[in-house]
């Protein structure tokens, strides 16, 4: 069964379909092994940047930091790969109401940087911790996106049903509304185009989007009359050179770092623009940084391995022996390439500059952590291709191995 055919088949069944053919589970396979291994090149070559970057502005604080958040989004995402995909879509609204409700705690009750109130900030013994809940925000929308359509396929279009399109634009909207409260513009836009895009893979009727459309409008009317801060953003990267000293400084110098960089680089912990001359180079222009120390060699790289990433993902979704799966790694997988492709164009001057990390590459914990979780989760979509009901057979194991312990004395075997 090729994969259209299989798309077609989540299109038209209420119920889930189960593929047992040894071409899906074949295919799957390497789809996995692709994306798990441009995920780990990703993030090795970003801790290795990130080392460059901001060792003669910090010292190794940076790096030990975010070596830290990497092991914690590694057990975050083994632990997604073993509960599985559908355990935690169980729990979708769960999910939205626990973000919901850390997003207005953060913006009500915590001091914004560089205007936006998108941090929690808080002390462990004499440890200064900060995280960031719209990040995983974006897995709860994607989760419960996910399991609302595949549930109800047949009626979420519908406005007046009790399973119609109100409750997942009420769930998905609370949260996206929660993230704007911080104002956090970015990540607004991109949790909207990663619900929206989730919803239209299932099926989603056009006329919908007008609803949106008007609410997009109203944000862009506010930021031209309102909010002269974020408009100078916007018109200012048309104009890098004019405004190299103003608000167009970080882009100018970021196109300088491209420039100096060429073809090969100035070399590894080379670069001259990173010293104090390009802000915010270990976290949303840590790209440039890479051009001019790697140059368009390197660049190039980090573009094959981003498209890789999206079309194993892809591959993965579409295979996936369920319409739950394949919504759940489209949505997972359209959260991250879109930001990914938001930063690229940014730090290249061709889009509004925008606080928007590198996934996988720049510093930002609890980015790094939410992207190392969405890709256990994508795993665990096409582990379930490749052998259905693995993770209930590995919690047996599991217990089976502690059936020492009283708790687990009925799975002893005699």
């Amino acid at each position: 069964m090729c994969w259209i055919d299989k798309v077609n088949s989540f299109l038209n069944r209420d119920e889930p379909i189960e593929l047992t053919d040894p071409e899906s589970a074949r295919q799957s396979m390497l789809y996995a092994k692709v994306f798990l291994l441009t995920a780990v090149i990703l993030t090795l070559f970003g801790l290795t940047m990130l080392y460059s970057t901001s060792y003669g502005v910090a010292g190794p604080k940076y790096f030990a930091f975010q070596l830290i958040w990497a092991g914690v989004g590694s057990v975050g995402g083994l632990a997604m790969f073993v509960i599985g995909f559908r355990r935690i879509a169980r729990y979708s609204v769960l999910w939205i109401i626990i973000s919901f409700v850390l997003l207005v705690i953060t913006a009500l009750c915590f001091a914004p940087i560089n205007g936006a109130s998108r941090w929690m900030r808080f002390r462990i013994g004499g440890l200064q911790l900060s995280l960031q809940p719209s990040e995983f925000a974006k897995l709860a929308v994607a989760v419960f996106v996910a399991k609302y359509c595949s549930d109800n396929m047949r009626t979420f279009n519908l406005l007046r049903h009790r399973r119609g399109i109100v409750p997942v634009a009420v769930g998905a909207g609370a949260v996206i509304g929660g993230i704007l409260l911080g104002r956090d513009l970015g990540t607004t836009v991109l949790v909207s185009v990663m619900a929206l895009g989730t919803m239209l893979a299932a099926g989603l009727w056009l006329r919908h989007l007008t609803l949106p459309a008007i609410f997009a409008g109203l944000i862009g009317i506010y930021v031209f009359l309102f909010d002269p801060t974020r408009l100078s953003r916007v018109t200012s990267f048309t104009q890098a050179e004019v405004m190299r000293r103003e608000q167009g400084y970080q882009l100018w110098n970021s196109l300088m770092a491209f420039g100096s960089g060429g073809v090969n680089g100035v070399g590894f912990m080379g670069s001259r623009l990173k010293a104090s001359y390009l802000p915010e180079a270990h976290t949303d222009f840590i790209l440039a940084i890479v051009g001019e120390e790697l140059g368009l060699i390197a660049m190039l790289g980090v573009l094959v391995c981003y498209a890789l990433f999206t079309w194993s993902a892809y591959k993965i979704s579409v295979n996936s022996s369920s319409r739950l799966g394949m919504l759940t790694a489209f949505a997972l997988m359209l959260g991250i390439s879109v930001q990914a492709i938001i930063n690229i164009a940014v730090v290249t001057g061709s889009a509004p500059t925008k606080g928007m990390p590198a996934p996988f590459l720049s510093y930002g914990g609890t980015n790094l952590a939410a992207c190392l979780t969405a890709v256990g989760l994508i795993l665990s979509v096409a582990a379930d291709t490749i052998s259905p009901g693995y993770n209930d057979r590995l919690w047996l194991a599991a217990k089976r191995k502690l059936s020492f312990l009283p708790q687990f004395k009925e799975y002893r075997e005699e």
